[in-house]
């Protein structure tokens, strides 16, 4: 696919993922009235979505980088676009669980494969644009969501909000399958042991995390199936997880920023609820309308993160950001009135919009095209497991008296926190010189493309 028809798709298939989301949190209740469910079912409808799509991430992006990006992103937009179909027409709560968990397989072929695509597509320093331009659009659809998902459930009904996504996922599924990329010139081995562990790792570490019961067993069995994947992961010839993405300092401190930033953000917002509804007794509509400038703010800044990043480099972009993050959360602990709680919102927008933006790009730019599959996937689970433990921790220090205070304190450490790894950031880049194509950077597009 030519540049921009590959930014495209990446685009439209992250926010086709990013919309189901979004629109099921709002569907969920009339899904429960509608098909006699419990609440407990419910909640596997989420859970049992995470659990898959959070384990099989990594090896999926390894897929992609040995069969191609562009074959399994039209794989998992296809699966993606049918199982929501089937949980249109689902009989039971039991078929949307499972077709929920199907969606997350799918998903995690699809996901990878889009920021994938774009390092095959893009040279490491024009990297910084398509980035923005998706997580921009990742950033509309989040704030997006809930207003048209809370249309159709009041008028059709919750099962429209599934077929949202099926005819844009088919036809870009049906596109990428269509299209017959160049095949990698060296074909990477597949570590199927290592794909294992690490997602038995994943599954029982997300279980742990939302505290479903039997937690403290599946925590137990992440701890001895982590110790393992490690020791396995040193001693195989060809490791799950590259040396050269796993062991760049860079990589890893983008990725520990990407999971103290998601978590921060999304245990504010599930303790800001709390706050705005019960402190200060809004109503959920007007809730809604002071957090909108946190949407508002993160497109803005997702979409303008590349000037900053040119001028001052990754780790002076991102380690300002973070600052701006934590401080948005604690003047949200402390606010009341309307004009300083749309401030707190807007200031956590523009700081997670513009860490995330940075740390992504740090993390496809300094991956080598070969293991742009697995970047992306370590990228992808560093931001569903973030929120996973930010609303745990939110949900811990709040206690029975619903206090959105504490909780809200620590997470702005949390989101300050993100500034240690972000000292790790590559500085600003030095100027271009014209050295006639002698340049030997290790991450530019093999000559064959």
């Amino acid at each position: 696919m030519k540049a921009r028809l590959t930014l495209a798709s990446s685009v439209v298939g992250a926010v086709v993922v990013a919309l189901d989301g979004t629109v099921l949190t709002v569907a969920q209740p009339a899904l429960r009235r509608d098909l006699g469910a419990s609440v407990a079912q419910v909640q596997w409808t989420s859970t049992g979505y995470l659990i898959a799509v959070a384990s099989l991430l990594v090896f999926a992006g390894r897929l992609g980088d040995r069969y191609g990006h562009h074959r399994l992103f039209g794989i998992g937009m296809v699966g993606f676009g049918a199982a929501s179909a089937g949980i249109a027409l689902a009989p039971g709560v039991g078929w949307v669980i499972g077709l929920r968990v199907a969606q997350g397989v799918f998903g995690a072929l699809s996901q990878p494969a889009t920021l994938g695509m774009l390092r095959a597509a893009y040279p490491a320093e024009r990297l910084r644009t398509p980035i923005a331009v998706r997580t921009a659009a990742i950033g509309v659809a989040a704030a997006v969501g809930p207003v048209l998902g809370g249309a159709l459930v009041a008028g059709p009904g919750w099962r429209i909000v599934f077929l949202l996504n099926v005819v844009p996922a088919l036809a870009l599924g049906g596109l990428a399958l269509a299209v017959r990329p160049p095949r990698p010139a060296s074909p990477v081995r597949l570590d199927l042991p290592g794909a294992l562990l690490l997602a038995v790792t994943l599954a029982c570490l997300v279980h742990a995390l939302v505290a479903l019961p039997g937690w403290v067993w599946t925590a137990a069995t992440a701890l001895v199936t982590g110790a393992a994947l490690a020791r396995h992961e040193r001693r195989t010839a060809s490791p799950l997880l590259s040396p050269d993405v796993i062991g760049s300092t860079a990589v890893g401190s983008a990725l520990g920023m990407l999971v103290a930033a998601s978590a921060a953000l999304s245990g504010t917002l599930f303790a800001g609820t709390f706050l705005l509804q019960g402190a200060l007794g809004l109503d959920p509509f007007r809730s809604a309308l002071v957090s909108l400038p946190l949407a508002g703010l993160m497109v803005l800044a997702a979409a303008t993160c590349a000037v900053p990043l040119r001028r001052f480099g990754a780790r002076r972009t991102a380690i300002a950001a973070t600052a701006i993050l934590a401080l948005g959360i604690l003047v949200l602990s402390r606010a009341s009135a309307t004009a300083l709680l749309c401030t707190a919102f807007a200031l956590v927008g523009a700081g997670f919009g513009t860490v995330m933006v940075t740390a992504t790009h740090v993390v496809v730019r300094e991956a080598a095209v070969e293991s742009a599959g697995v970047a992306g996937g370590l990228q992808q689970t560093a931001m569903n497991l973030g929120p996973v433990l930010g609303v745990a921790a939110a949900a811990a220090l709040m206690g029975s008296d619903g206090d959105a205070g504490p909780p809200l304190g620590v997470l702005a450490a949390l989101a300050l926190a993100g500034a240690v790894p972000g000292r790790a950031l590559p500085g600003r880049p030095a100027a271009p010189m014209d050295d006639h194509g002698g340049s030997k950077d290790r991450t530019r597009v093999p000559a064959q493309r």
